[in-house]
């Protein structure tokens, strides 16, 4: 990617920092810095209403194609938006799941039908989604996944479980992977449903995490109902459909999550300046390689964005099945080695906050359980090595399917 900035791209640059100026003001004024991993629950119907704004002023679905409702921007575009939303402090938006991956996911691979129903609401930010994903005993292997869906007439009846589904309690709708194969295994005989969450078959149980919140859910399906046509994909073309949406979940949004990760290494500074503990030669050397470690990530998000898109640049039918496969797996290994930086970073940011903090980390600023930001991010940084895909996954699929390595044995 060439990071030098057009005349364009300035201009674009100063049209988002001024409307976001404009418009973060009054009732949106008070939402700055809300929400976001571990805060999900602050003022959310509030950030409903000001992605609905956002929506409404054309500043939804800014990579997606014109004629599907978005804006079509280059992906520079994209980032820059990011990172002014996140200079801005803007507050965290509560459609990610229906922009950033439902969308493109049925952009590529629903029917008209499919995308004529769900794009509007996604982009008006009026239906909003969860991924149901994980369970009980199929994390960060999607593949063992037992929620099953079987025909009847004309809908899909749905039993089993998922679990670590964020915003559930507030979704409208899911994105599914089931098993409609009875005497499939692995990766065969799954299917990609969309599921509406309001109706009798459908049980959301919230789970309270270390921060005292509860953005993740276990999902319950008995019975659950949903439209035959409501398939993405073929039945059985499940997987392939669910790693297209992975694909799109490590996007030009990342670039935004860091500058909100330097947002919360620069509140680590000051705090280790309010402390004295800037002072200590071992801190200050860990500030320092925070510092560093952050530019990393930058750089590899905007490497791996711009390999992305020259890829799909080059058409289907130039590239023949074997560099295909090459292609994807490197773009794989590329999300996990990013995974593995950022998951790390965060989580080695959190320690470093208590470090600063000293033994008044500790204690809560009001009882029960009145946390501060620091220990907020400490404790749900804690998970960021695990969800997503834990490290040793990411590690697997770097090994077996860039490296070659054998695969590790599975029962």
């Amino acid at each position: 990617m060439d990071l030098t900035s057009s005349v364009a791209d300035e201009e674009f640059r100063q049209q988002v920092r001024q409307w976001l100026a404009e418009n973060l003001v009054g009732e949106f004024a008070a939402l700055r810095g809300l929400g976001g991993s571990g805060r999900e629950h602050e003022a959310f119907e509030a950030r409903v209403a000001w992605n609905r704004h956002l929506a409404a002023a054309g500043w939804t679905c800014l990579g997606w194609p014109v004629e599907f409702g978005g804006r079509g921007l280059s992906l520079f575009q994209q980032v820059i938006f990011h990172e002014e939303y996140a200079r801005a402090d803007a507050p965290a938006r509560v459609n990610h799941l229906g922009e950033e991956l439902l969308g493109p996911t049925l952009i590529a691979h629903g029917t008209d039908e499919q995308r004529a129903r769900f794009l509007p609401g996604i982009a008006a930010a009026t239906e909003l989604w969860c991924q149901g994903y994980s369970e009980p005993d199929a994390g960060s292997d999607l593949a063992s996944v037992r929620t099953r869906a079987r025909r009847d007439g004309d809908q899909w009846v749905i039993d089993g479980q998922k679990v670590w589904t964020s915003l559930a309690q507030q979704a409208d709708w899911c994105f599914a992977v089931v098993r409609t194969d009875p005497g499939s295994r692995r990766h065969a005989g799954l299917s990609y449903l969309l599921v509406p969450m309001d109706q009798p078959g459908v049980q959301v149980r919230p789970i309270v995490q270390l921060t005292g919140t509860s953005e993740f859910n276990e999902v319950f399906f008995d019975g659950a109902r949903t439209a035959a046509d409501l398939v993405v994909g073929a039945p059985g073309d499940g997987w392939r459909v669910a790693m297209a949406t992975l694909g799109f979940e490590r996007g030009v949004s990342t670039v935004g999550q860091q500058v909100g990760f330097a947002r919360e290494l620069d509140a680590v500074v000051a705090e280790a300046r309010r402390t004295g503990a800037v002072d200590d030669p071992v801190l200050a050397d860990r500030l320092a390689r925070a510092r560093l470690g952050l530019e990393v990530l930058r750089t590899h998000a905007l490497r791996t964005l711009s390999a992305d898109d020259a890829g799909s640049a080059v058409p289907a039918a130039s590239v023949s099945s074997s560099a295909a496969s090459s292609q994807s797996a490197v773009s794989a290994s590329a999300a996990s080695v990013s995974k593995l930086l950022w998951g790390r970073w965060h989580r080695d940011l959190g320690e470093l906050a208590m470090a600063v903090r000293g033994a008044a980390g500790l204690t809560v600023a009001e009882p029960p359980y009145g946390l501060d930001r620091l220990q907020a991010l400490y404790l749900f940084s804690r998970a960021d090595t695990i969800y997503g895909g834990s490290d040793e996954i990411q590690r697997n699929i770097i090994a077996e399917r860039v490296l070659g390595l054998p695969k590790e044995p599975r029962g």
